[in-house]
């Protein structure tokens, strides 16, 4: 059976910037799936690269079809934004291995609809990570910084030690070099895939 390699972390974890590495290299061979979400799309963001950008009237149409695999809700100071994955065709397992990214939240949701379990766990000091969320929203024509105090602290929470624990996730990816961790991460897909990198 093919395999979903999941990547997740914290916000500012450097997850993002992670998977668009994975995603371009062609050697590991990983189709990737769009998610959706509700929120407003950000500064250099592109509409089915980053995120299919959708309104709540979508979402509710998407539920009542039966095509939400898994949905998370947060409750910002902007009002509820929803970040999901629709079964929408772009995954599988038929035909080839995947590359995703999500919460641990999503990690999970995703295991009880596919039952794959290839979690790629990003890991930053805190305080680096809160200069960087800092960094990254000043840059942003209008920047929320509300926003940002809040998932900051609700990341804390969302990614308890209990919680990864619980999620059966052992193994974890620090991000202090950038190009060494991303290096490590496809390491570990090259020895569950059993694919060569030169």
């Amino acid at each position: 059976m093919s395999k979903i390699f999941f990547v997740l972390g914290k916000s500012c974890s450097g997850k993002d910037t992670i998977f668009q590495s994975l995603k371009e290299n062609k050697q590991l061979n990983l189709k990737t799936v769009v998610g959706y979400t509700t929120r407003p799309m950000r500064v250099n963001e592109k509409d089915g690269v980053e995120y299919f950008f959708v309104d709540q009237n979508k979402l509710e149409e998407l539920k009542k079809a039966k095509k939400v695999i898994e949905c998370r809700d947060y409750n910002t100071v902007y009002g509820i934004w929803s970040y999901f994955t629709v079964d929408d065709g772009q995954i599988d397992l038929n035909n080839g291995d995947y590359l995703y990214i999500g919460t641990l939240e999503s990690y999970e949701q995703m295991i009880d609809f596919y039952g794959v379990d290839l979690p790629l766990y990003i890991q930053v000091e805190t305080g680096e990570r809160l200069a960087r969320a800092v960094n990254r929203e000043r840059n942003q024509s209008e920047p929320k910084y509300k926003e940002l105090c809040r998932r900051f602290l609700a990341d804390e929470e969302d990614f308890s030690e209990e919680k990864i624990e619980k999620a059966g996730i052992k193994k974890r990816f620090e991000n202090n070099n950038l190009n060494q961790c991303i290096k490590e991460i496809e390491q570990e897909i090259v020895k569950k895939n059993k694919v060569r990198i030169k």
